[in-house]
């Protein structure tokens, strides 16, 4: 028959096992909750730069817009002018 030490330290050592079970339970779900959390902040800052870029590109092509339409109006009036004069305009540049 197991004495009463026998039992206890028995019951100590399921007791550490177990613990030791969940601890490395705990520590898997951790990881798999860590690595979650960067790949939501990996996709995060990547959409955040995507937006960026996007709003930079929009600036940029609005302003090219409006550089083509500064420039049609005055390719319109320099016509305008031209035809007012009796001249024929060159087409593009140097020819």
């Amino acid at each position: 028959m197991a004495t009463s030490k026998d039992r206890f330290m028995s019951a100590a050592v399921r007791a550490a096992t177990q613990a030791k079970r969940w601890a490395m339970v705990a520590a898997r779900e951790a990881d798999r909750l860590l690595q979650a959390a960067r790949k939501r902040a990996g996709s995060v800052e990547r959409r955040r730069r995507l937006k960026r870029t996007l709003l930079k590109t929009g600036r940029v092509l609005r302003n090219a817009g409006k550089a083509a339409m500064v420039a049609a109006v005055a390719a319109g009036v320099a016509a305008a002018r031209a035809e007012l004069r009796g001249r024929n305009l060159r087409k593009g540049r140097g020819r």
